[in-house]
């Protein structure tokens, strides 16, 4: 069964209700032996692709992901991305900002790791952490030492998404591609991921209370994504509504965007000038004197 993945493209516009959005739809595999047939013929053609994007040059390539704990962004980012060669892609995972990166504003730490040309940078959480985790402990802005006049202004959390906007706007027009995920995982199959990291002993360290403590916040996360969806998909850097209870399928979901995002490039490997041709045959010429045996 093929999935229409534009249906998970969130629009410019949208206004984004997650309650009316899937965390689960029909399979687009029959089998396990069905999606890992599927997988690696994705991941074949996404290895060639990477290849031509790195030799071409000329655009980059920035998928940003975003969830709640267990959604499975590791793992689709791991499965997604296993025959890509290491070379020309990097995988960057932002954590709670240091005192340096509290000094700058908040998108300066993220942009010290776009992707340069013909590469594809992968931002496992990224700048819309100071959107979503920040939004539902608004406490931590005390400490982003951040001038009276913004905090006060009444349009606070719209000003962070116009400078997002604003942003990535500006990345696109400089030739970075910025396709966004949010892998929309339910709150019940979060809580028995929870249960089989338990179970899992080589999973226990990937749990604490801390985890159990911010799923009380589970319905504000939500309204903190649907204004973060809603305000920031366009049209050059769309969002895409990931239904994530199952794995797998959401898996081959990412890799069907990512294939499409490059597809659309219309990239070619560089055209070498005469001059380069012609030296390309005199090496020729001695490399077949070399097997021959003339010198």
């Amino acid at each position: 069964m093929k999935i229409d993945i534009e249906q998970f493209r969130i629009l410019p516009g949208t206004i984004v209700n997650l309650d009316e959005w899937p965390t689960h739809v029909a399979p687009w595999y029959t089998s396990k032996q069905e999606y890992q047939a599927i997988l690696a013929e994705q991941v074949e053609e996404l290895s060639a692709l990477q290849e031509l994007h790195y030799a071409a040059s000329k655009y980059a390539i920035l998928l940003v992901f975003q969830a709640m704990d267990a959604a499975g962004k590791d793992s689709t980012i791991r499965h997604v991305m296993s025959g890509v060669n290491p070379q020309g892609c990097q995988v960057y995972s932002f954590k709670h900002p240091s005192e340096s990166e509290l000094e700058h504003d908040f998108l300066w730490r993220t942009s010290r790791d776009l992707p340069e040309r013909g590469h594809i940078g992968i931002f496992n959480r990224s700048y819309y952490e100071e959107v979503l985790i920040v939004r539902v402990h608004p406490e931590m802005l005390a400490n982003q030492g951040l001038p009276d006049e913004a905090l006060s202004s009444g349009q606070f959390w719209q000003e962070r998404y116009r400078s997002i906007v604003d942003n990535e706007a500006h990345l696109h027009r400089n030739g970075t591609r910025v396709i966004k995920f949010f892998l929309h995982l339910s709150e019940e199959e979060q809580r028995k991921r929870f249960l089989r990291r338990i179970d899992n002993t080589n999973k226990n360290w990937k749990l604490s209370m801390a985890d159990i403590e911010e799923r009380r916040y589970w319905k504000q996360y939500m309204r903190a994504y649907e204004a973060c969806l809603s305000a920031t998909s366009t049209e050059t850097s769309p969002w895409y509504a990931i239904p994530a209870d199952d794995k797998e399928n959401a898996r081959l979901m990412v890799a069907s965007v990512v294939l499409q995002t490059l597809r659309t490039l219309r990239l070619e490997y560089p055209r070498l000038p005469p001059e380069r041709q012609a030296q390309l045959q005199q090496i020729r010429t001695l490399l077949e004197q070399q097997a021959s045996g003339v010198k």
